[in-house]
Order: C-alpha cells, then sequence, then structure tokens
C-alpha cells in the first residue's frame, strides 16, 4: 500500500471485524488514480513474487524497479518500488487496463484501502506484537461510495494479503526489535542485510559459494530443500539477518569451528 498523507488517514484503530463499504474495478471513474505518484515499500516476499513474475533476476528486478534507502532510526536499508520519470510518476505496472501484474502485486497494495501496522508492546509473558488497521480516504477514491460490504479479515482473504503478512512476519519483526550494543549497522552489515531480506539470487551464491554451510550447522534437509525453493531460502535470510543483528541466536554455529576459533 502507498504509504498514506496522514490527511487521509482516519485517526481510529480498527479490528479485524470491523466492517466497511468498498469496491474497486475498471468501470469507477477513479480506477488507477491510486497508482500515481505514490511511495510503495516492498517486503521481501513481494520482490520474490514479483521478481518472478517477470521471469527476471532478483538483482536485475532491484536494480530496475527499486531503489534502496537507510532507514534513520535503524540505519536498515530498505526498497521502494521505483515510479516512472513522468508527469504522473505512475507505477512502473500501471496500463489502462489496470496493474499488469496483478496477481503478484505487493502486500501494500492489496491491503489498500486499508492501512495496517504492528506494534511491539509488552504481554504478560514478555514482549508481544500487536497488529493493528486503519483506513485511507483519499479526496480520489469513489470505491467508498460503492455497495459491497467486508470485514477487514474478509477483505485480507479475499485479497490474499494474509498470506503475504505470514510470510513477512518474521522478516517485519526485526523491524520492530533493537539490539541496544549495536547503535548502528556498519556498510557491510547493511549490504548482508540487503542480500539476506531482498536479493535472494545473491544470498543463494553467498550460503553455497562462501564458508556459509562450514561455519552453520545446517540441516541437510534444510539445505537441500534451499537450493530450490525460494521461500525456504528467504526464512534462512531471516534468522541470519536475526543472528547478524544478534537478535536471536537462530543459527548455531558448528562445534569445529568453535574450536578452531578458540
Amino acid at each position: 500500500m502507498p504509504l498514506p498523507s496522514m490527511k487521509d488517514v482516519e485517526p481510529t484503530k480498527l479490528s479485524l471485524q470491523s466492517r466497511f463499504r468498498f469496491r474497486c474495478y475498471r468501470g469507477v471513474k477513479c480506477f488507477t488514480k491510486c497508482c500515481s505518484n505514490i511511495n510503495i515499500l516492498l517486503t521481501p516476499y513481494d520482490v520474490v513474487r514479483m521478481k518472478n513474475r517477470l521471469k527476471v533476476s532478483s538483482e536485475e528486478f532491484l536494480g530496475k524497479y527499486t531503489s534502496m534507502e537507510i532507514d534513520a532510526k535503524s540505519t536498515q536499508p530498505f526498497v521502494r518500488l521505483k515510479m516512472l520519470d513522468d508527469n504522473e510518476k505512475k507505477c512502473p505496472f500501471i496500463t489502462v487496463e489496470g496493474c499488469a501484474i496483478y496477481t503478484d502485486r505487493p502486500a501494500n497494495c492489496r491491503y489498500y484501502p486499508i492501512g495496517q501496522g504492528t506494534l511491539r508492546k509488552e504481554g504478560e509473558e514478555g514482549p508481544v506484537n500487536e497488529e493493528f488497521y486503519f483506513f485511507i480516504r483519499e479526496p480520489h477514491c469513489l470505491g467508498y461510495q460503492e455497495d459491497k460490504e467486508w470485514t477487514i479479515e474478509s477483505w485480507r482473504k479475499d485479497q490474499e494479503v494474509d498470506v503475504y503478512d505470514e510470510l513477512n512476519r518474521e522478516w517485519k519483526e526485526v523491524q520492530l526489535r533493537r539490539n541496544p550494543l549495536i547503535k548502528e549497522l556498519d556498510s557491510n552489515q547493511q549490504a548482508q542485510v540487503y542480500t539476506a531480506s531482498y536479493d535472494m539470487d545473491r544470498f543463494r551464491r553467498f550460503v553455497f559459494e562462501s564458508r556459509f554451510l562450514d561455519v552453520f550447522d545446517i540441516a541437510k534437509d534444510e539445505v537441500e530443500k534451499i537450493k530450490i525453493e525460494e521461500i525456504a531460502l528467504m526464512k534462512l535470510g531471516f534468522r541470519y539477518i536475526k543472528y547478524l543483528l544478534m537478535l536471536e541466536e537462530t543459527l548455531k554455529v558448528k562445534k569445529e569451528h568453535k574450536a578452531k576459533n578458540t
């Protein structure tokens, strides 16, 4: 979903059972107006789906369709979808017929006109993540005038964004946690986080062509899985990021490697 202007955000916290009316289709007068001059943050699973849809490598997709920025607070790298360099700053995948990659569009686009956020707060057994939702009502959007009724839960299922949320949950969790011992990431750490998050082709080469498998104790069945399954590789990337940022001991160093370095 495009990052909304705060003036278009309704300041009401919604639940999965909150109800609303909305429909977007080619016949509505505002069709595709929400696809220009927007700021779309991409998640790791977004990149996997989009680059596979376009039949290009992750390196080619990232180079052609995204821009990278460093978050000022966490110093972690993020990627955003690069808009066309025209007067309207259109999404590169929008056409008069609609989205050219609609079935593989990003999670944020799937959520629209709902916004989704996550808070980390203290629970009875330690910190827990709480997801919440809100309405985005941009002046040009006429979808709210339609009669189709939804709950946020049914909207998520219909748009298949629940699948995206599940696959991105571990990565999102990293964004909510900070290691107080690491005030900011150096350029090497940033490059590793970027690769493990978004560049699956490069990350696969790193795993199999570096000393990664000599250092870390990865089960044989998992090694075989990550050779051919990008989702398994992506999840390994999330574990590696947590290990790298010292958030959790998600990877175990082999005993023989420990012995050599003691």
